[in-house]
């Protein structure tokens, strides 16, 4: 969907489409609003508070709309001794997974089995023998701390290679000639929405209930949230 409408679509459900009394609509605020939609609209799906309580992956619909957020990249490491540390990329949202593959004396490239755990339990995760990294067994455990990815060896293997599976924040949209709202530069080029066009109505739908929000039109503000969340 071009950027041009967008803005058509929020201006007029916002009721300002050929309005030249008080509040008027800047672009500005149209690329602010909508930009803030997206990243609510996804939160919100990746965490399952949406009127059907689904979160990512938990039905069809909520796997086609979230893939297109869904990213690999390879984490830079570091040798902290008994773990390891790479450094989260500058679009990450949430966390889905991590692969490594690990070497040791007597061989390499063993794919690993890593599971999530919280940074609190660290030393009991690593006293239990059930549970501490262990290369025979392709088992060890991740935490996030700090902007970091820490996966945990325990000195009992080195790891060879991580790869990030997570989801990214929302491409940014801009309109062409309007001032970037985060930026305070005047945008060249126009970066159109990476949504599909039926996600994008429900991202109007939200962005039109924020817009709303700050002019105080409460009508348009009802209509808004309740549109966006039937479509969820």
């Amino acid at each position: 969907m071009l950027n041009s409408t967008i803005t058509i679509k929020m201006k007029q459900r916002i009721n300002k489409l050929d309005s030249q009394d008080y509040d008027n609509i800047e672009c500005w605020q149209v690329v602010e609003a909508f930009n803030k939609a997206q990243v609510e609209w996804s939160r919100r799906q990746l965490h399952g508070i949406n009127v059907v309580k689904e979160g990512d992956e938990q039905s069809t619909r909520r796997k086609d709309d979230l893939q297109i957020l869904m990213e690999t990249s390879q984490l830079p490491l570091a040798d902290q001794d008994y773990y390891y540390s790479g450094t989260l990329p500058v679009d990450y949202m949430q966390w889905k997974r991590v692969d490594i593959f690990a070497k040791k004396d007597c061989c390499e490239n063993r794919r690993m089995t890593v599971y999530f755990a919280e940074e609190g339990n660290v030393n009991l995760l690593l006293r239990d023998k059930q549970k501490q990294p262990n290369f025979e067994w392709a088992e060890t455990f991740a935490t996030l701390k700090g902007g970091d990815v820490n996966i945990y060896t325990n000195k009992d293997f080195d790891v060879a290679e991580a790869n990030l599976i997570y989801y990214r924040q929302p491409i940014k949209i801009q309109i062409q000639g309007c001032v970037d709202p985060y930026t305070s530069v005047q945008s060249t080029v126009n970066v159109p929405c990476e949504f599909k066009d039926d996600i994008i109505e429900v991202i109007i739908d939200e962005a039109v209930s924020i817009l709303a929000g700050d002019i105080e039109s409460m009508s348009q503000f009802g209509r808004g949230t309740q549109t966006a969340e039937r479509n969820n």
